[in-house]
């Protein structure tokens, strides 16, 4: 007899346009291969995951910069085609703000945890974790929200260069506006016309102290918080990163880390937190502290990596407790990895022993590791076409050449040195 109350299918929501987005995929193959019918409301076109034997339906997701009342609308057409309650996930920071603004709108079509209000919304505004992490006694980095541009300026000097500055709601950056969420600036000037730029970004300026990368220096937490408030999951360790030293997990090992995970139940029993999480650690060289960096309120990409003894993970934790089942006491596997092929062929390649995932390839599901290679082919041709485009107009560009030969002026922010000076403190 199955643990799961298989007459419950599974929602997934995500609104974030990435067709490369692997977590996805996790969801639908460990969902479905426990019998549960999984839809995906998510834009998926050129995206590997539809090639899924595990995928009962594909449904189009919300416009591009869809309203709250949009989204609703959305799921409520879902729900009517699915014609059952159905557990719902959301699979990126905007599906989870909005999911838990629309909690009581969605009901009863949609089951989830019932978290404290505004929660997610709170700790996935990077502005906003800095003070619960500082309320909590979680350790983070030194954070300034600068007021001005010449604030901005003088925050990043003392801070010391280079420093991290991020949009503090990055769900709300516009597509195809050229800014990242998160940048490491290295001048005054960086920070000060970063700063102009808010209003197209949608959410104020921060700069956080910057903690250098290095072997064994980032660390995850991925769990999930049942009803009662009892934490499962795990700590990994990133062994490789794309793009490398700050981005996502390429290649992860589960590692019990005990301070992880001591900083990850306590911020979540100071918050009440609910549901499926996924924190982001950086180890600091000099004093070895863990300090948080990101509280996002979904599932992790390579959350497959901790997937237990008993077969259990975040989404099946998820769906059994919101069905009211018993969740088993898996054995942990410490030492398993994690390969996101695309990122990190080489690695993918090479024999591995027992408790390797990979992200794309499975033996039981081959389609999406098949078309992930030709779309990514495409993807990654597409991307360096546009990058040479850019830079042949970027270079004919007549004004981009009579600034290159005019020297750049000093910063207008009084007591500080030139941006070159800055640049190599």
């Amino acid at each position: 007899m199955s643990l799961f109350d298989t007459r419950v299918p599974v929602v997934l929501l995500r609104i974030d346009r990435n067709p490369f987005h692997h977590g996805t995929l996790g969801a639908v193959r460990s969902l479905g291969r426990a019998g549960v019918d999984v839809h995906l409301v998510a834009d998926c076109a050129g995206s590997p995951v539809r090639a899924s034997r595990f995928l009962r339906q594909l449904h189009l997701p919300p416009p591009p910069g869809a309203s709250p009342a949009e989204i609703a609308l959305t799921l409520r057409g879902v729900a009517a085609r699915v014609a059952r309650p159905a557990v719902l996930i959301p699979m990126d920071d905007a599906s989870a703000v909005a999911v838990e603004r629309l909690g009581a709108d969605l009901a009863p079509a949609y089951l989830l945890p019932r978290q404290p209000a505004g929660v997610s919304e709170r700790v996935a505004d990077k502005a906003e974790l800095a003070r619960l992490c500082a309320a909590a006694g979680v350790p983070h980095p030194e954070t300034v929200v600068p007021d001005s541009p010449g604030e901005a300026a003088a925050a990043a000097w003392r801070l010391g260069l280079p420093v991290v500055a991020k949009w503090s709601r990055p769900w709300l950056l516009p597509a195809g506006g050229g800014l990242r969420s998160t940048v490491v600036v290295r001048s005054t000037r960086e920070a000060r016309e970063l700063y102009l730029r808010a209003e197209e970004a949608g959410s104020p300026l921060l700069l956080q102290a910057f903690l250098p990368p290095g072997p064994n220096r980032d660390w995850f937490f991925h769990g999930y918080a049942d009803r009662r408030g009892a934490v499962r999951g795990g700590s990994g360790v990133k062994e490789r990163s794309w793009p490398r030293g700050a981005g996502l997990t390429a290649v992860g090992r589960w590692m019990p880390n005990p301070r992880v995970r001591a900083h990850a139940e306590r911020l979540i029993g100071e918050l009440g937190y609910r549901g499926i999480l996924d924190l982001d650690f950086r180890r600091c060289g000099t004093t070895g502290g863990y300090h948080l960096l990101d509280f996002n309120p979904r599932p992790g990409a390579q959350f497959r990596l901790f997937t237990d003894g008993a077969g259990l993970d975040v989404v099946r934790a998820l769906h059994l407790d919101l069905t009211h089942r018993a969740l088993p006491d898996g054995e942990a596997l410490p030492g398993r990895s994690f390969v996101v092929e695309n990122y990190a062929p080489l690695t993918a390649l090479r024999p591995a022993r027992a408790g390797r995932e990979l992200a794309w390839y499975a033996g039981d599901d081959r389609g999406p590791g098949w078309a992930m290679w030709g779309l990514w082919a495409r993807h990654v041709t597409r991307r360096l076409r546009e990058r040479l485009h850019r830079l042949c107009t970027r270079r004919t560009d007549p004004a981009h050449i009579r600034r290159a030969s005019v020297p750049a002026p000093s910063p207008a922010v009084a007591g500080l040195p030139d941006d070159e000076k800055a640049g190599s403190r």
